[in-house]
């Protein structure tokens, strides 16, 4: 039996609590624009979960959580993509974790992928009445009924704390009197450090490898306890020149029409009519379905005809200073604080929190505008 609707029509509570009471077995799948989760249940239970989602990939989480560091799992990944094993199994091999850290790990990761679908305001969802396979379960199983108290009280708190951050555009500074004296933990000074160079919260997430709730939860106690408090806001993303796509379709189905058509004779122009469309229409089941080929053509045209592969190593063609002035989204911020003349693209988009379509576009972007460069 299938089951499918939108977020908007019946709430993630309540379709967990309508698994849970009717003992269901099954896949729960989520989509909303580039993003799709599944969450995996067994008799009513939740035994795991998937995500697209680069921020919930496990290398992104084993680095919030401090279980590695960007070497380690730079190196990892290199093992990884030789010898095909899983990632937790390399960690383990190297002597990175120990077999219980990483199955630990791997459940935080799946109950952090669920209690982000909470901070979702749409959506689609579908439910699979079938067992998911052996692959795919985490030998875990939880309470949805925790889960759902978990994600109210998520909800309650993320509200509570965008009364002191206002939104991911904030800037903060440090307040006047404050002083390094005060005992915080490494966490809270990681953060502080990331102030003081007056990144904005998206920013922050990014170097921080965390949610948006965790880094919203640090900065309003730091704001609260008047550490902190908030300068002003970036200004909203305005189309960087060169990205504008000439007579672009009005309707989302007439836009995937025509990024198919632009498939095999300009990919880039595809994936971006895709990815407007997702932005415009979130939940587009025929953009969705789109994606994941515009994004396998975009990159193996950026490496066909850019000179560039994965081997390649980007350095910094423009001074410290010069990089302070430029006007940059947060991806490319953090995609910039990774360039370090050593490690190659393959490497920096290992250790990234974006997808490899969007990471290679940035590249090519920051190179086409004179920023790095290649040897």
């Amino acid at each position: 039996m299938a089951i499918q609707g939108t977020l908007k029509t019946m709430s993630l509570v309540d379709l967990l609590q309508f698994l849970a009471a009717g003992r269901k077995s099954g896949t729960l799948k989520f989509d909303r624009g580039k993003i799709t989760k599944q969450v995996y249940f067994k008799n009513g239970m939740i035994v795991g979960s998937k995500s697209n989602d680069p921020r919930e990939y496990l290398g992104q989480v084993l680095l919030h959580y401090g279980k590695v560091d960007d070497a380690q799992l730079k190196a990892a990944r290199e093992i990884q993509r030789t010898s095909g094993a899983k990632l937790g199994e390399v960690l383990v091999e190297q002597g990175f974790l120990t077999e219980a850290e990483v199955i630990e790990i791997l459940k935080t990761r799946t109950l952090d992928a669920i209690y982000d679908l909470f901070m979702w305001n749409e959506g689609d969802f579908e439910f699979y009445d079938e067992d998911p396979s052996s692959d795919e379960l985490l030998l875990i199983e939880v309470e949805p009924t925790n889960v759902i108290m978990e994600g109210i009280y998520r909800i309650d708190e993320f509200a509570r704390y965008r009364t002191l951050v206002p939104s991911d555009r904030a800037i903060l500074e440090l307040a006047a009197g404050w002083t390094s004296s005060l005992k915080l933990g490494k966490e809270f000074r990681q953060i502080l450090y990331f102030v003081e160079k007056r990144m904005s919260v998206a920013e922050i997430c990014y170097h921080m490898h965390a949610s948006a709730f965790h880094v919203y939860g640090q900065l309003f106690t730091l704001i609260s306890e008047g550490v902190a408090r908030v300068a002003g806001e970036r200004p909203e993303d305005t189309p960087k020149p060169g990205a504008e796509i000439e007579d672009l379709p009005e309707s989302v189905t007439e836009m995937v029409w025509s990024a198919e058509r632009k498939l095999d004779t300009d990919p880039d122009a595809a994936l971006q009519i895709v990815q407007t469309a997702l932005q415009q229409q979130p939940n587009s089941p025929e953009a969705q379905a789109l994606l994941p080929a515009a994004e396998e053509k975009f990159v193996k045209h950026v490496y066909a005809t850019s000179g560039l592969t994965p081997r390649s190593v980007p350095q910094l063609r423009i001074s410290p200073s010069e990089l302070t002035n430029l006007e940059l989204d947060p991806q490319e911020g953090f995609l910039l604080s990774r360039i370090n003349g050593s490690w190659d693209i393959q490497s920096i988009l290992s250790i990234c929190p974006f997808r490899e379509a969007d990471c290679l576009r940035m590249i090519k972007k920051l190179r086409e505008r004179g920023v790095i460069g290649f040897e």
